[in-house]
């Protein structure tokens, strides 16, 4: 009897070291694989039977207390978190513009002096080559026209990891900066579902839209970003938005845009102009009318391309034009 209570322990014991082999972590009292961990990270234990897998005493907080905000940020020794939209990705110091000590006291005219002569060669010393001064450039680019678009962090994020991308490349060469920047902050823009126009794009930037389009497809094909096209009711809620047009009319613009889009109507139209005519057509289907150039100064389209595109919409669903 104690031979094959032996060999059974013995058994039970290979399973739970196979098991852990495996990735797979089993209580070896109840073999339940249901096993978590307490809020503060300091027990492992099982939930079918309370077995205590676990008993861990080391604290990982910090050694220090804090009872509200201000303290807490007032003992933090971390600073902000790492980011791409800078060069050295923010993780060198720099020195405060407030002429005051430690203690909150002014700064004499000599020591002032000092920490101006400071402050400059510390901002020259920040790029040490000219990659660093061309990335630091571009992400500055980067920013201001993200910041005129209106497009969130996300966005600028991922811009600044494609020129990143395209400067360890060598894509930029033979090309100006502000045109890579702006062509990976658009490619930025349709890789997060968040698209904006060329046209709207060339609004903010400092070149023009056939260059911004050229360096587009080249850093593309050159990364591999593989790009899918445009959805035109991305852009359906924006202009709306912009027009003051209710839901109903939003509603009824993807509808016509789903409807036309399964005929073959989209292929080879621009997305912009296309929702533009759906909301337009939707607009004096639902007795809201706006006229063809409110809709197209929104949507950045001439009001040619509205006229002909909602009525080949509406032809498309046998409504009248």
């Amino acid at each position: 009897m104690k031979r094959l209570t032996r060999r059974k322990a013995h058994e039970n014991q290979t399973e739970h070291e196979a098991a852990d082999q495996a990735g797979v972590r089993t209580c070896p009292e109840c073999d339940s694989s249901t096993l978590t961990r307490s809020a503060d990270e300091s027990e492992i234990s099982c939930e079918e039977c309370g077995l205590i897998l676990e008993e861990e005493t080391i604290d990982r907080g910090p050694e220090w207390r804090a009872f509200n905000a201000s303290e807490r940020d007032s003992k933090s020794r971390v600073g902000a978190p790492t980011t791409q939209t800078m060069h050295d990705k923010g993780l060198t110091t720099s020195i405060d513009w407030k002429n005051q000590d430690a203690y909150g006291r002014s700064l004499s005219s000599e020591k002032r002096s000092q920490m101006n002569r400071l402050r400059k060669w510390q901002e020259r010393i920040r790029t040490k080559d000219a990659g660093e001064r061309n990335l630091q450039f571009a992400l500055s680019e980067t920013d201001r026209m993200a910041s005129s678009l209106g497009v969130p962090r996300s966005i600028r994020e991922v811009a600044s990891v494609l020129y990143r991308r395209a400067l360890e490349e060598d894509l930029i060469r033979g090309r100006s900066i502000e045109g890579v920047a702006t062509s990976t902050l658009y490619a930025a823009c349709r890789m997060e579902g968040i698209p904006r126009s060329l046209d709207e794009v060339a609004v903010v930037s400092r070149v023009d839209r056939m260059e911004i389009g050229r360096t587009y497809r080249y850093i593309s094909k050159e990364l591999g970003l593989e790009m899918e096209p445009v959805d035109p009711k991305k852009y359906v809620p924006r202009f709306c938005s912009e027009l003051e047009l209710s839901e109903e009319v939003q509603v009824k613009a993807n509808e016509i845009i789903d409807t036309t889009a399964e005929k073959g109507m989209l292929s080879g139209k621009s997305p912009t102009g296309y929702a533009a005519a759906a909301i337009y057509a939707s607009a004096l289907l639902c007795n809201e009318k706006k006229t063809q150039n409110e809709v197209a100064t929104v949507a950045q389209v001439t009001e040619v391309t509205i006229r002909n595109r909602y009525q080949e919409q509406l032809g498309a669903m046998g409504l009248p034009n």
